[in-house]
């Protein structure tokens, strides 16, 4: 429990700094853009706004998440930091959105853009975003945090990207550069609000864990000594890097001493493979479930088979 503790101050301290940094990239940025009439450094300065946004958020839901477990959520307060990512990743496709239709605006007519002045104010943004991105690099078990960090080498990629213009448009004058680099900045924030999104519904949604497979799990338990059938099979987050699994377990009539060293090998190979929570419910006798997955009996009284993948 020290631990984690540790570890939940540790990303308190990088996000409380990185948040910092970030807002100072932002005024540099949307100024700078303004004065410079770029769209690819406002666009910038626009995901630099969600980076701040994503890490107050990261740093609200980390600080909540470390509430202990009491009577409103027995399993803790970890999925506020998913709910955060999910934010942060809706946040990230919005604005690709908006960038995409300045973008085009700006194809059909490219405004003149000073060129010195952008390209001093990227590669300062570029400076800033390289050093939040290695801040919280170590951070990605989180899924809060690592949102939060896919935001800032998002920046990071975008900070490249308009410092590449700054240079075309300088050494040919063809400004049409400026606004077809914001469009692949709009398309990388894109990819990344989606993925983030994706993972963070994942987990709402109780789907199986990438790298487990309910049947292959069930496979690993079935063949220790004294079980008979395994059935009733769940494969879910608690959160992000927090698997859990659930099954009820068929096993021989013997005794409860004889029945519980059962239980414990089957928590040991659960745990051998990341699996650490686990609800095991021994019986000896059918209890009505015909398959692995469970059953559930729908409005109609009609029973249809959820599947856990």
């Amino acid at each position: 429990m020290q631990v984690k503790s540790d570890k939940n101050s540790d990303s308190i301290r990088m996000l409380l700094f990185s948040l910092a940094v970030t807002c100072i990239l932002f005024l540099a940025e949307i100024i700078g853009g303004i004065l410079s009439n770029s769209l690819a450094l406002l666009s910038d300065a626009g995901h630099v706004l969600t980076d701040g946004f994503a890490l107050a958020l990261s740093l609200i839901a980390v600080i909540i998440s470390r509430r202990p477990t009491d009577w409103r959520a027995t399993f803790g307060y970890q999925r506020i930091g998913i709910l955060a990512a999910l934010i942060n990743g809706a946040s990230l496709i919005i604005i690709s959105f908006f960038i995409a239709v300045e973008a085009y605006q700006r194809v059909q007519s490219p405004p003149d853009i000073d060129v010195g002045l952008m390209l001093i104010v990227a590669t300062g943004g570029l400076l800033g975003n390289l050093f939040m991105a290695w801040l919280l690099h170590g951070e990605h078990n989180d899924l809060n945090v690592r949102s939060a960090w896919l935001h800032v080498v998002g920046d990071t990629l975008s900070s490249v990207g308009v410092i590449a213009a700054g240079i075309i448009i300088y050494y040919t004058g063809w400004g049409v550069i400026d606004p077809i680099i914001s469009a692949a900045v709009c398309i990388m924030i894109l990819i990344s609000g989606i993925r983030v999104v994706k993972d963070a519904l994942w987990i709402f949604l109780d789907l199986t864990p990438a790298g487990f497979h309910p049947e292959e799990i069930a496979a690993q338990i079935s063949d220790i000594p004294g079980i008979t059938d395994i059935h009733d099979v769940h494969v879910w987050a608690i959160s992000h890097g927090v698997p859990a699994f659930s099954a009820h377990v068929r096993i021989n009539d013997q005794k409860i001493s004889e029945a519980d060293s059962v239980r414990h090998e089957i928590e040991h190979r659960l745990e051998h493979i990341g699996i650490n929570h686990t609800v095991i419910q021994l019986e000896c006798a059918d209890c009505g479930a015909n398959g692995l997955y469970c059953e559930q009996k729908g409005a109609n009284g009609n029973i249809s088979p959820r599947h856990c993948h």
